[in-house]
């Protein structure tokens, strides 16, 4: 994905989680059973937040406070993980998808920090006609951002569970999120193995941190 493309999807994610973490705030004005309205209305939770204080994108306390508090209970970080793993997920040791799963979120908190810099308080969003059937557990929400330029498509993909959808896979222009980190993730073990990616996911983390160790 080139860096224009690669920012609008982390915009779209990150609006998408940060947005599920309002949901008890407005769940009783909510119909949690439709995936769509609750995108619709955790996304306009968003914008609202960005309108009252902008975020800014050093502030990684912050984003992480946001993301512990607001966003793990409504996005499957584990899914997203083991579905960017493929099948070398399997052959992972519970220790090492622990370390892989940890690594990879701060990577996305980091990537988010700078997108939700560019969130837009007058971001218009429009939602396109659902295409899922009754009793569909895993659906997609399609929407169009209207930008400066071209609108652009996202689309969220989400999954119910006991406890709700859970969202855990965007699309943006064709580019899924998850399809884009298994070919990453594949590259950097057939070079150095699971332990590999690992290494690669730390230091990068370092690297977005200032060098700092996590």
């Amino acid at each position: 994905m080139t860096r224009l493309l690669r920012s609008t999807v982390l915009t779209a994610f990150i609006a998408g989680c940060l947005s599920f973490g309002a949901a008890t705030t407005f769940a009783a004005n909510v119909d949690q059973a439709d995936p769509q309205a609750l995108i619709k209305s955790a996304t306009q939770q968003v914008l609202d937040e960005v309108r009252t204080q902008s975020i800014a994108p050093d502030d990684i306390p912050r984003i992480r406070g946001i993301v512990d508090r607001d966003i793990l209970p409504y996005v499957d970080f584990k899914r997203t993980t083991q579905l960017s793993m493929g099948r070398h997920w399997r052959t992972a040791t519970p220790a090492q998808q622990q370390q892989i799963e940890q690594q990879f979120q701060l990577l996305l908190i980091h990537l988010y920090a700078g997108a939700l810099a560019q969130l837009r308080p007058d971001q218009q969003i429009d939602y396109q006609p659902m295409r899922n059937q009754p009793g569909d557990t895993d659906v997609v929400v399609r929407t169009l951002a209207q930008t400066s330029g071209k609108p652009v498509e996202i689309d969220y993909r989400l999954y119910k569970t006991p406890d709700g959808w859970r969202l855990y896979d965007l699309n943006v222009l064709g580019a899924w999120l998850i399809q884009t980190y298994r070919a990453q993730f594949n590259e950097k073990i057939q070079e150095g193995g699971v332990d590999g990616l690992i290494q690669f996911l730390t230091s990068r983390n370092q690297e977005l941190s200032g060098g700092k160790p996590q």
